[in-house]
């Protein structure tokens, strides 16, 4: 089991994680607020744009091959390197998807 330090930019925040725990487990252990939902990699709400590093998301269902390569998923992400990400990051799909208020249905309150 090796262990790799993950630095949050901006943050000042910095942990230790072994390649058999995923980032968002060792967040909520060292009482790091990183934002989570569904913690099944779908909901992309624990997204952090990978600036130095590498990790392993096989199960990172809610991001396409391309996109697993620049963001991670935090809940599916284990480090295979030391990492530098940015948290609240998320990848242009959904960025583009926010923008255009697609997803957005109305509710009973808007109409």
């Amino acid at each position: 089991m090796t262990e790799y330090t993950v630095e949050f930019v901006g943050t000042g925040e910095t942990i230790t994680c072994t390649d058999k725990e995923t980032i968002l487990s060792r967040c909520l252990e060292e009482g790091i607020a990183q934002e989570y939902s569904c913690r099944v990699g779908m909901c992309l709400a624990c997204s952090a744009e990978i600036l130095e590093g590498e990790v392993t998301q096989p199960a990172a269902r809610g991001l396409t091959e391309e996109e697993a390569e620049n963001y991670a998923l935090t809940c599916m992400a284990r480090p295979q390197s030391d990492l530098k990400l940015d948290r609240g990051k998320y990848p242009p799909s959904i960025e583009g998807n926010l923008e255009s208020g697609a997803g957005n249905e109305p509710t009973p309150a808007d109409d």
